[in-house]
């Protein structure tokens, strides 16, 4: 299935939106600042929003689904797909965290009972005893027009730790696994590989690990449609970013090459802004707004059976990224060209977060790059938790901001960050679990913003006046 002109069009206004308000603020402002938007209790203890807003619990953890199994615990990274034909429904793809120890909230039922009808190809991996590894993908139908899901269904299994992953513009879910456990660990396959999964999908599918995109700490993935390259991030706190040079455009599976961020003169940096103690460059090594030329360095052995692939990155002339989360890619209006954001979850010298921006080269992974090489800058840099709080997932708003959901210790917040840099309060969780939020997404009309609550595993969606937020 591909997205519809129209769809793309929405996403590149929306992050034309960031662009221009960032140009016109001289690239990057050199402080923070936060903008008050008050939170209004919820009476039920879910979801403090602002006034005008609401919201509809879609769907929870442990109840079985259209296809009979039950649906599994710690929903996690989430994209939303045009429905085929019926413009009042959508397509959501849904990941689920689950580790190798999760032995609870699978989808296969007491003692995996559910698992034992399964073909061999549909499941990934099962532990040293047999069962199956917990993780994986749900598709969910929901009904836009009567707020209320009409089916969910499994459609990746056997993989563990599915923490977040992204969109494809072709229409598919690339779910990348946390985990690296190996045979070592008691595994039957190595993990740590990102998975594709056609939203289309009607039930499992094969599982088919995207090798060539390397093995680590999958994180996020954002794709370029003007180019076919994938984005990833790597959860580690020595982690790299990367980017996928496909060997076919739209074709993950045939392989590719992959290659890791450099800063060119400025070989092997940690840009966490952690003090020299904490195994950082210091406090205010980067400073916000400031910009670097990038270079990328070709990785070899990608599979890594060692589980040493940003270590021989780095050592290379990598720069270091302290916890790479969420990502998001949209085009800027004007010349089409791309923007990448994503988040550092335990960057910045308060160890609370950093929003970077990577924009493409004109000749991005050709030749030309060289003398027209792409941009790095960091947009911002949280300067307590109170102000943002460990950014996990990211997505960029219709409206042109930043969507950040927050993983940290106290109360988590959804927080928008405006071009302007100054951060506000979208939303609250109310639950007594403070679970972190994660998968925030919007409709294709942009209509209605998803939103996961880990702990004990909701999916809500969200609606209000989202006009207001702008500035």
């Amino acid at each position: 299935m591909s997205v519809s002109r129209r769809t793309f069009i929405k996403y590149a206004q929306a992050v034309g939106l960031y662009y221009a308000g960032l140009a016109s603020s001289g690239c990057a402002p050199a402080s923070s600042t936060t903008r008050g938007i008050p939170l209004v209790k919820d009476p039920l203890g879910m979801l403090d929003l602002p006034e005008g807003f609401s919201y509809t619990l879609v769907s929870s953890t442990g109840d079985k689904m259209s296809d009979g199994f039950f649906r599994p615990g710690r929903p996690d990274g989430m994209a939303c797909f045009p429905f085929p034909g019926d413009v009042t429904k959508c397509i959501l793809m849904r990941n689920h965290e689950n580790w190798p120890d999760t032995e609870t909230a699978g989808p296969f039922g007491k003692d995996n009972t559910l698992a034992t009808a399964l073909d061999a190809s549909q499941l990934y991996d099962r532990k040293a005893d047999g069962d199956p590894f917990l993780g994986g993908v749900t598709k969910v139908v929901y009904d836009l027009k009567n707020k209320r899901l009409e089916k969910d269904l499994l459609v990746l299994a056997g993989t563990t730790g599915n923490c977040a992953g992204g969109a494809t513009p072709w229409g598919s879910w690339l779910s990348c696994e946390e985990s690296s456990i190996t045979p070592n660990d008691g595994a039957g396959r190595y993990h740590g590989f990102a998975f594709e999964i056609p939203s289309s999908a009607d039930g499992l599918i094969d599982p088919v690990p995207l090798v060539s995109m390397g093995r680590f700490a999958h994180e996020a993935a954002a794709v370029d449609p003007a180019t076919g390259i994938v984005y990833l991030t790597e959860d580690n706190r020595t982690g790299l970013f990367y980017r996928f040079l496909p060997d076919v455009n739209g074709e993950l599976v045939k392989g590719g090459r992959l290659q890791a961020l450099a800063i060119k003169g400025w070989a092997s940096v940690n840009t966490s802004n952690w003090a020299r103690d904490w195994g950082g460059q210091g406090f205010g090594s980067v400073a916000m707004g400031q910009q670097f030329e990038v270079e990328w360095i070709d990785m070899d052995d990608v599979e890594a059976p060692g589980g040493d692939l940003a270590a021989r990155g780095h050592a290379a002339g990598a720069a270091q990224f302290c916890r790479g989360e969420g990502i998001d890619y949209g085009a800027r209006p004007g010349d089409g060209m791309g923007e990448i954001f994503f988040n550092c979850t335990q960057g910045g010298a308060q160890r609370t977060g950093q929003v970077w921006r990577y924009t493409p080269s004109d000749a991005e992974g050709g030749s030309g790059e060289v003398a027209s090489p792409g941009k790095l800058t960091l947009l911002y840099e949280s300067p307590g938790a109170d102000t943002l709080d460990n950014c996990d997932n990211l997505k960029v708003a219709p409206w042109g901001d930043l969507i950040l959901c927050e993983d940290g210790p106290g109360d988590q917040f959804l927080r928008g960050l405006t071009p302007g840099a100054e951060i506000y309060d979208l939303a609250r969780n109310a639950h007594e679990g403070k679970s972190e939020f994660c998968g925030a997404c919007f409709s294709p009309d942009g209509s209605v913003m998803f939103v996961n609550i880990q702990e004990p595993g909701f999916t809500l969606a969200i609606e209000g006046p989202w006009a207001s937020l702008r500035v």
